[in-house]
């Protein structure tokens, strides 16, 4: 099996500096915390309604860090350009709804290819990796793959949320789907949803490269602070990967 990477989404550290306005938390103090823990990267999401993050921060984040940053993007013209001023190391497209609390399934890039195309054809120009946050469905791989985007991440939304014999379907899905993006050149990475509880059996799937988990760690943060909670997450993927003392 690969090392399994971990990014960081530090999004809801800058919901909480939004709630009252002003400079703190740091979204970009945040983000050298998750580096020093042993974050592989930082997740961004810019939405178009700016509810977290915020163009400063993306500025901020793009010249201060030395791992990468994933710029979580909609498949809009200005999400697009400012992807292609800052040039972070990926983008990955997701859809976006502004009544929606966060991120509620995967995009359609089937239904979406006449829109999708020419924005991953700009952004790939660019030197920019670009990944389409999908379901995990043969057809949606099928359809990343046809659009030229080389990486995808699976929603493990439903596998969170499910309990029981749903949720081993759930994980079976990703499973095969995983299997399946691999073989076709994709490389795999999943996220949402994923905590402590339940992260080990996605990070023992080996053809998963790389998690991308947020919401939970800035909230256990508040328990035990930042670099604890990430340390953890790391323990339990390295663990449910097999490599238990890698990051000992």
């Amino acid at each position: 099996m690969t090392h399994l990477r971990l990014g960081v989404n530090i999004d809801h550290v800058a919901t909480v500096r939004n709630a009252r306005g002003g400079d703190n938390p740091d979204p970009v103090r945040a983000a050298k915390l998750a580096q020093a823990a042993g974050a592989d990267g930082i997740t961004a999401h810019l939405r178009e309604d700016r509810r977290h993050i915020s163009d400063a921060d993306i500025a901020a984040l793009s010249t201060a860090l030395s791992i990468p940053l994933n710029l979580e993007m909609a498949a809009t013209d200005e999400m697009a350009e400012i992807a292609l001023r800052h040039r972070p190391h990926a983008a990955c497209i997701v859809p976006e709804k502004r009544e929606e609390r966060t991120t509620e399934g995967g995009i359609d890039v089937v239904g979406l290819h006449q829109r999708l195309a020419p924005i991953v054809g700009a952004l790939g120009k660019a030197n920019i990796r670009v990944s389409m946050f999908i379901e995990p469905a043969r057809e949606q791989l099928d359809a990343s793959r046809k659009l030229g985007a080389p990486v995808v991440e699976l929603h493990t939304g439903a596998y969170a949320n499910a309990t029981g014999a749903a949720r081993a379907a759930e994980l079976a899905r990703i499973r095969e789907a995983a299997a399946y993006g691999a073989s076709i050149g994709l490389e795999v990475h999943a996220g949402h949803g994923l905590t402590f509880d339940n992260v080990g059996p996605i990070a023992a799937i080996p053809r998963i490269a790389e998690l991308n988990i947020g919401h939970f760690l800035i909230g256990e943060a508040i328990f035990v602070g930042l670099e604890a909670s990430i340390r953890e997450m790391r323990r339990l993927m390295d663990e449910g990967r097999g490599e238990v003392g890698a990051s000992a």
